[in-house]
């Protein structure tokens, strides 16, 4: 029996997931729906190919909704309060030096439902993040990365 999956998550990330899923209920089903029947006004189904393509994409909303409200269901929301920023945790935010690139970049540390790289908002499951995660200023890390061994110095960790 496989244990369900956990997902940590910052309090944003819990709300943004909220609204994603009352907007893929209310408004995306209601447009699918229309889609469907439109689809259906044309005749024939084995030719229709409208109607292969709103029963798709109404497949894959409702899978989509069912991901959010699993998410949500086993979600652990981490208490910012609670936070310390004497080591990299969920909920922090750490300024690095990336020695690759010389250059310091600040990483947001989130769950794995809430990463966006583009934004460096880096998951503790992620390389990177697992590498980070514990860790106190001045600790110098290694991450295994696509590229090859990325190394960091930690600099500075606080709060979101």
């Amino acid at each position: 029996m496989s244990e369900t999956k956990k997902y940590v998550m910052t309090y944003e990330g819990v709300k943004k997931l909220e609204d994603e899923l009352e907007y893929l209920k209310t408004t995306k089903r209601k447009e699918i729906t229309e889609k469907i029947k439109v689809a259906l006004s044309f005749g024939d189904l084995s030719e229709n190919s409208e109607y292969d393509e709103a029963k798709n994409d109404q497949a894959f909303l409702e899978g989509r909704i069912i991901q959010l409200e699993n998410m949500l269901k086993n979600a652990t929301i981490v208490d910012e309060s609670e936070i310390s920023d004497d080591i990299v945790n969920v909920g922090t935010i750490v300024r690095v030096k990336d020695f690759d690139f010389d250059e310091v970049i600040d990483f947001s540390i989130v769950g794995s439902a809430e990463a966006d790289p583009l934004e460096n908002k880096i998951s503790n499951e992620s390389p990177v993040g697992s590498a980070l995660m514990g860790k106190k200023v001045g600790d110098v890390v290694e991450a295994q990365v696509p590229d090859g061994l990325a190394k960091f110095e930690i600099l500075e960790i606080h709060r979101h």
